[in-house]
């Protein structure tokens, strides 16, 4: 199965770059094992539009138009359905086991999603109730993406 993540916001050099660099590498060497081929990380600047709705429609057409053709998409949004590491885990496994060849996952930008991303998502999904910025959300799914494989290839990084 191939992943992509596509954000809103760019990641500037620094210690949040870092980091999603550093667990983008864990995910792509441990990945494999699970089934997982390959991972694409894309950002996208935020909208400069006029107004919320215009910003949200612009940024829907950039996330929407990089899908993979057929992607299943999971869309961040605090509305979503939150997950315990182990139930989040479960669910990549579910994709890999029914045969889904890509799986995306959308993070919106400060604006978050627009109505149509919402409708296109295959499922919304929440890190948390919280809002956090999207530099922090690039990091924190991509740290949970490393710990589900982990708990999918029994390694000894995720610990109940």
């Amino acid at each position: 199965m191939r992943l992509q993540v596509l954000g809103i916001g760019k990641l500037k050099a620094g210690p949040e770059k870092t980091l999603a660099d550093e667990y983008r590498t864990r995910l792509e060497g441990l990945g494999r094992k699970a089934g997982i081929t390959k991972l694409t990380v894309t950002d996208f600047a935020e909208s400069q539009g006029q107004t919320a709705s215009q910003r949200r429609a612009e940024e829907a057409k950039l996330l929407i138009g990089s899908l993979a053709p057929k992607a299943f998409t999971l869309v961040l949004d605090e509305r979503g359905k939150p997950f315990t590491s182990t139930a989040f885990s479960q669910l990549l496994q579910r994709h890999l086991d029914q045969g889904t060849h890509d799986l995306a996952f959308l993070i919106g930008g400060p604006d978050g999603h627009s109505a149509d991303t919402r409708k296109h998502a295959g499922q919304l999904i929440s890190l948390s109730e919280m809002t956090w910025p999207h530099r922090l959300v690039r990091i924190m799914l991509l740290e949970q993406i490393y710990r589900a494989v982990t708990i999918m290839v029994n390694h000894p990084y995720h610990r109940s």
